[in-house]
């Protein structure tokens, strides 16, 4: 593998008193660390508009895929998708707030799941762990769909890594195109570098799923922020993840995202 992956970024172009972050905003940060090739995710300040993110990835060919939020609710939505996997993007992400009470319960989210086994595209969930019946419900019915859950699901943003919550995200692992980000550690649990107190979480969730079905990433700009640092997000799962081989740490560090996003 030619450098590391991070498997979820954001990058915009600023306003409304938001300072931009932009793809050279990026790479002070990813070059010195060995980071060859990033995962954008649209932010949700930015809704249905792609365009930043798509200009990104136009601009750098090799260095970018993209994971997409579309409007459900407008038509040709299979079309819309087709179009957007033309322009380097590889996943959709969805949420809870996209159809409040129902979400997943929805012809318009069934067909996204449809049309994306049938592109070879991922549905990225950002979700917390309330959600994972749910989502647990919709990946049997949609077993030829991959599944990205952001964040190992938000498990201990409130501070506390419950037990109940850890075995429903393992459970997920049943199904055989399921994977899980190992990123966000400024937001988890202690949320203190060098975030030793989230390696518990991770071998879990790494004896559940195996190698080949997680990703680090760092969920940057938000891990460059305050104490935080883009450095101490890799060199947990690089260097302080213990019992894991050179293999295991070349698919968790890149070669899972290069599947699943970055692969024709």
């Amino acid at each position: 593998m030619s450098g590391y992956i991070d498997a979820h970024v954001h990058v915009w172009p600023g306003g409304a008193g938001t300072p931009p972050f932009t793809p050279a905003d990026l790479f002070a940060h990813t070059r010195p660390q060995g980071v060859a090739r990033v995962v954008l995710i649209q932010p949700g300040s930015c809704r249905f508009d792609n365009s930043y993110m798509l200009e990104a990835i136009r601009q750098h060919p090799g260095v970018f895929s993209g994971v997409a939020v579309a409007d459900l609710a407008a038509p040709g939505l299979p079309d819309r998708m087709r179009a957007l996997r033309a322009q380097g993007v590889r996943g959709f992400r969805i949420t809870p707030g996209q159809a409040p009470g129902t979400w997943l319960n929805t012809e318009d989210m069934r067909s996204l799941w449809r049309a994306a086994a049938e592109l070879r595209m991922a549905v990225c969930p950002l979700v917390n762990p309330d959600a994972l019946p749910a989502l647990d419900r919709m990946c049997a019915r949609h077993p030829e769909t991959a599944v990205v859950i952001d964040h190992l699901a938000r498990i201990g943003a409130d501070g506390v890594v419950r037990d109940a919550d850890v075995r429903l995200l393992c459970g997920l692992a049943r199904h055989a195109r399921v994977h899980v980000k190992l990123s966000a550690f400024y937001a988890l649990g202690r949320k203190q570098p060098p975030y030793t107190d989230l390696l518990p979480l991770l071998r879990l969730v790494l004896e559940s799923y195996g190698p080949r079905r997680l990703m680090w990433a760092t969920d940057a700009p938000y891990q460059t922020q305050g104490v935080h640092r883009y450095a101490d997000s890799l060199a947990l799962v690089r260097d302080r993840l213990p019992g894991v081989s050179a293999e295991d740490r070349d698919w968790l560090l890149g070669r899972t995202a290069e599947r699943v996003f970055f692969a024709d």
